[in-house]
This record gives C-alpha cells, structure tokens and sequence, in this order.
C-alpha cells in the first residue's frame, strides 16, 4: 500500500525495523541515543549549543504547540494567531484552552499571511506579547512566510513561536537567523520520515529559563523538561518515552544525513508535488491552491462538482488500486488531500495520479471540475465541513 497522507508517512525498512526491539528508555546504553537525537535535531535546526536546547515531549504535534504556548505565554497574556487553515485554528482552541487570550487575524486558507498583516496586527495590540503561527497548513498546503513575518515580529519587539510540524526537515529555516523564535516545534513522523508518537521543541534556553514555572502544568512544561536535562543529563527523560519510536528516529535521521539532507529531501518532495499536480490537472481536476502558492508537503484537490462523487468511496476505490489517502478534509471548500513526503518518490506519484484516475472512472466521475459555487465561497470559513477537522 502506498501511503500518502501529510503524516504519518511511508516510511523506510530500515526505520521500521527498528521498532522490532525490548529497549529500556534509562538504560546506560541508550541515553546516548537519545542524546545524540538531540543534537543532531538542534543543529538541524539552526540552533546554536548553549543557545538552544531540544526538548522531546511524547505524543504528537498538539501536545507540543500546547507545551510550547503553555510554556512561553503566561496565563492570561495574549497570542496573535494568524488564520489560514485548520491547525490555526487549532492552536487557537489550544491557546484559549489553557486560558491564554488569543488575537485571531483571519485569513484565506488559499494563500500565506503576509508580514504586513502580523506588523499591523501588532502595532495594533501593544499587549500580544507573541505569534503563534503555522509554518506549512496540511489542509491546503499553504507554506505562510516565515522569513518575513519572523523579521516583522522581530521589529516590533515580540515573540514567535513557530509550528513546523509538516515542514521541518524538508523547507529551510534557521534559528540562529530567528533570535526572535522561542520556540520552533515539530514531530518525528513527518518530513523526518520516522515514526510517529514524539513530538520536539528546539527552544531559546534563555526564554526557558525565564518560562520556569508558568506552564500550569507539569506534563506539557518545556522549562521543566529543560531543567530535568540540566539535572540528570541530556541522554535523559522526565517520564516513559515512545522508547522504540526515538530509535526509529535515530535511523531515520541517518537516512536523511545520506540522502543529502534538507535541500535534497526538499527537491525530492517538490517534483513528487510538481508531479502529482500536473497529473491532477490531466485528469480534469481542480487543485486548490495556484501552483505559485503550492508547497511541496501536500498537494490539495477540490472535490468534483459531480453530484455522483463523495469522498469516502472515492477513497475506497483508491485503496483497492493501492493508494491510501486520508478520507476527511479540512479545508473552506470541500476538497481531497494527497500527501507528497514520505519515504516515496516522483514515480509513486505517476502512481498515484493513475490510481485516482481509475477511480474517478469506477465511480463514473464525469464532471471533475470544481463548481462554480465552490470557487466564489472559497475562504468562507462557514463552509467547511461540519463532520471532520482533522
């Protein structure tokens, strides 16, 4: 089965067969494991030792972005969110959920926020004292400028906490370039091509020092994690790990150092999108965003006007010819999803476009455009589906 969702990814045998082992997580043997991930993570990062720190937390990209807002932002101080798709709007039920205020700065899920809306949202707000924002949305495979909403927070003296969860490894960014970053997070099942159950935060160790205490919570307190480290070592940690999962990741890693790294897994994932995305377009289909707007994570498609098409036999008539794609969406319009990363290449794509063709033919999808009413309530939040955001 070809796997081709935004996380978790296909992965290599080698990184899976890892998982095949009993491992004691505080056994002297492994801490340098583990260890080592840390470093190695930290300098994929740009972070600088002594500046930086990484900081494992168990679970998946939520528990993260909520350890991270928790951490950094105290109870009752106010986050700017800008809006452009569904993990947005995650982080700000995340954010109002653990009672900090949030600013939302609502933006079409089809193209970037721009630095020139966060730098007018903040000199609006003298009390938002961070942004919290998405580096690459899931949802329709927007990328948001990074670069230039990171120098505009920096300009005005705030904070950022970056969510790179379906984007690092694969598209560049450098915290020592980011003095302004608290934190950048990110998984180990996305375009590390691990397996999932870790989440990571590569963090300032000076606004962790200054976080210590705030966090209202013990679990998803990265200072503590932080503070732990300092006391028992970096090879340690604070509560039972996805022990067989971090050495999954420790293979992962290495494949990624041998394939080149992030300029060669991200050239590797933009010709799986290029291709994906012309292959679409062949078969009368309508991508979501503009090629000039697509990243190269996940290639969105907007759902066929056909009244005889719905997703989830679509999605069944594609796992009979071999293809998993997720079977829910999460976008303004009703769309399908086709992840690009992951241990698969240029040649599962052409797959995969013939995959989607022979079940747009089984389920006698004849009008594959998308309509005309879809396109003019694109970016109308009221239009999503009220069944699954995932």
């Amino acid at each position: 089965m070809l796997l081709l969702i935004p996380g978790p990814v296909q992965t290599r045998p080698e990184t899976r067969a890892a998982m095949a082992q009993d491992i004691a997580p505080w056994d002297n043997d492994f801490r340098p494991v583990y260890a080592g991930i840390r470093d190695r993570v930290r300098a994929l990062a740009g972070g600088r030792e002594g500046e930086h720190a990484t900081l494992p937390l168990q679970g998946g990209g939520h528990f993260v972005m909520e350890a991270a807002l928790r951490t950094f932002i105290p109870e009752g101080g106010k986050v700017l969110v800008p809006q452009n798709g569904a993990y947005a709007d995650r982080a700000v039920r995340l954010a109002s959920a653990a009672h900090r205020q949030v600013v939302a700065l609502p933006i079409p899920d089809t193209r970037s926020a721009s630095a020139e809306e966060v730098g007018a949202a903040l000199a609006a707000d003298p009390a938002i004292s961070h942004v919290a924002m998405i580096h690459n949305e899931t949802g329709s495979g927007i990328v948001n400028d990074v670069e230039g909403i990171g120098a505009a927070v920096r300009a005005a003296g705030r904070r950022l906490i970056l969510d790179s969860v379906s984007a690092f490894g694969a598209l560049p960014f450098s915290l020592a370039d980011h003095p302004e970053v608290d934190a950048m997070l990110f998984t180990s099942g996305k375009c590390l091509e691990g397996m999932p159950g870790m989440g990571f935060a590569v963090a300032r160790v000076d606004r962790l020092e200054a976080a210590a205490g705030q966090a209202g919570s013990w679990c998803l307190d990265l200072s503590d994690i932080h503070a732990h480290a300092l006391r028992a070592g970096w090879g340690s940690i604070r509560f039972t790990p996805a022990v067989q999962v971090i050495a999954a990741f420790a293979v992962a890693l290495d494949l990624y150092a041998q394939e080149g790294g992030q300029p060669a897994r991200l050239a590797r994932y933009r010709e799986n999108a290029r291709v994906l995305y012309e292959g679409v377009k062949s078969l009368g289909l309508t991508p979501y965003l503009d090629w000039a707007d697509q990243g190269p994570v996940i290639v969105t498609v907007h759902q066929p006007a056909d009244p005889d098409f719905a997703l989830q036999p679509f999605v069944d008539a594609l796992k009979r010819r071999g293809v998993l794609i997720s079977n829910f969406w999460n976008t303004h319009a009703p769309s399908f999803r086709v992840g690009c990363i992951g241990a698969v290449t240029p040649d599962d794509m052409r797959m995969a476009v013939a995959a989607i063709g022979g079940a747009l033919d089984e389920l006698g999808i004849r009008d594959r455009a998308a309509s005309a009413e879809v396109r003019e309530i694109e970016g109308d939040p009221g239009t999503q589906s009220a069944t699954k955001r995932a």
